[in-house]
């Protein structure tokens, strides 16, 4: 059986999206075709993204394949399944351009993952996956779709929903492997500030889930269950990348945790790389060994700076505001690049968050001003709003950001638009 893997050209026009515009390794995707390799299939990765495809191009690309299964993914790369754009018109221009010509329809991603009838009936597909999909996907060839798990399909009106979102083993997952063309494509370095590329960057994961419950993250339903890779496989990958001319890595693990052994071997190693993390957990050695190993790029989640808000978002962060500044600018002095989040979550008052940024700024710590939080169906703030996700979850969400918020995000230079404004209404031609 042949799998054409799909990542979309995304677009992002009138969303709410949080996420980086650029283009990143799909590790999904990555993932998934060395596992349906290995149980005897074929494989096509096409990114659009990555590649630049448009529509004709994408489907194109399809039909030269003449694939027996079609998947897309509903957001740009695991980086961003928690932070994905709420509509589904990217993959839903791509599902209709290929629907004729790209055999059996799959979806992947967190809208399926979390509401899986609603993005079933939107995207049009013959199955949904949910959850992590790399250890699913080659079942789908073999296997009677009523005995897998976390798969949605049947009839339009009323599918089947198999159980909840899937959590692959992961531990046992390969070393990637990137074409020289799309490494040298990736001229992009996530989250990078301290120098312009000279050279390629990418994209790894060291760990997957995290073992915190905020209750602004959208990772019940994915991505959940914390798991480390093993070292070796971890090296072997980055070394891969190295050989290829990668200079800095974006670790995309939902919490960088310390690991000395981890850094010890990248210190080794002429590699630079930023990771996303809690500074609550680091200790002043173990940040001296991130910077030694080559960390130049640090985003700390600190949200609120008060305790009463940190524990209104059940953050569970037993530093005390002081503490947390003092171990910011104490990373400072080893790592380039030092971000300090947080959330408007209407406990910090403004002087209070000013005078807090500019004592960050005066040591060289940036402190972005408190972003707007979107009710992701998947988090605890959702349920605590209105219950499980239903089919209507992502619109409620959307419609209650957009009815609370006058200012928005610093990326967003548009008002952000309804869902049902953005997406296609599949049982005709034009938008809802």
């Amino acid at each position: 059986m042949r799998f054409a893997l799909v990542n979309p050209n995304w677009n992002f026009d009138g969303s709410i999206y949080f996420g980086c515009r650029e283009a990143h390794l799909p590790l999904e995707f990555g993932y998934s075709k060395a596992l349906i390799e290995r149980a005897g299939h074929e494989a096509l990765i096409i990114d659009g993204q990555l590649m630049n495809l448009g529509l004709e191009e994408i489907r194109d690309r399809v039909t030269a394949y003449a694939p027996d299964f079609t998947v897309v993914t509903t957001a740009p790369s695991y980086l961003f399944w928690r932070c994905a754009p709420p509509e589904l018109r990217v993959p839903q221009e791509v599902l209709k351009a290929v629907a004729d010509i790209g055999g059996t329809l799959v979806a992947v991603g967190p809208h399926g993952s979390t509401t899986p009838r609603a993005a079933y009936a939107k995207l049009g597909v013959d199955v949904v996956v949910m959850g992590e999909c790399e250890e699913l996907l080659p079942r789908l060839a073999t296997e009677p779709w009523e005995g897998i798990p976390s798969l949605c399909f049947g009839p339009r009106d009323n599918p089947r929903v198999n159980g909840g979102p899937f959590a692959s083993r992961f531990t046992d997952l390969p070393a990637l492997s990137w074409p020289d063309e799309w490494v040298n494509r990736h001229h992009h370095h996530h989250h990078r500030f301290d120098n312009a590329p000279a050279g390629p960057g990418a994209e790894m994961e060291t760990s997957r889930g995290c073992p915190y419950r905020c209750s602004f993250c959208a990772k019940e339903n994915f991505r959940d269950k914390y798991r480390k890779r093993p070292l070796p496989v971890i090296l072997e990958e980055l070394d891969r990348l190295i050989a290829q001319g990668v200079e800095y890595i974006y670790f995309i693990d939902e919490i960088f945790l310390p690991n000395a052994e981890l850094l010890e071997a990248l210190a080794e190693r002429t590699i630079r790389f930023g990771v996303q993390t809690r500074i609550d957990l680091w200790k002043e050695p173990m940040l001296e060994l991130l910077g030694r190993a080559g960390c130049v790029s640090i985003e700390a989640g600190v949200e609120s700076l008060t305790p009463e808000g940190r524990q209104a978002l059940d953050k569970n962060c037993r530093m005390s505001t002081d503490e947390l500044t003092d171990r910011l600018i104490f990373a400072k002095r080893h790592v380039s690049f030092v971000q300090a989040n947080l959330i408007a979550a209407g406990d910090d008052d403004d002087a209070t968050v000013e005078a807090w940024r500019k004592r960050l700024l005066e040591h060289g710590v940036w402190a972005n001003e408190p972003v707007p939080l979107f009710p992701y169906p998947g988090s605890p703030d959702y349920r605590k709003l209105w219950g499980l996700p239903d089919d209507q979850a992502w619109e409620r969400a959307l419609d209650y950001y957009l009815n609370h918020h006058v200012d928005f995000s610093d990326i967003q230079d548009q008002r952000p638009l309804p869902l049902r404004e953005l997406e296609l209404d599949l049982a005709g031609s034009g938008t809802r």
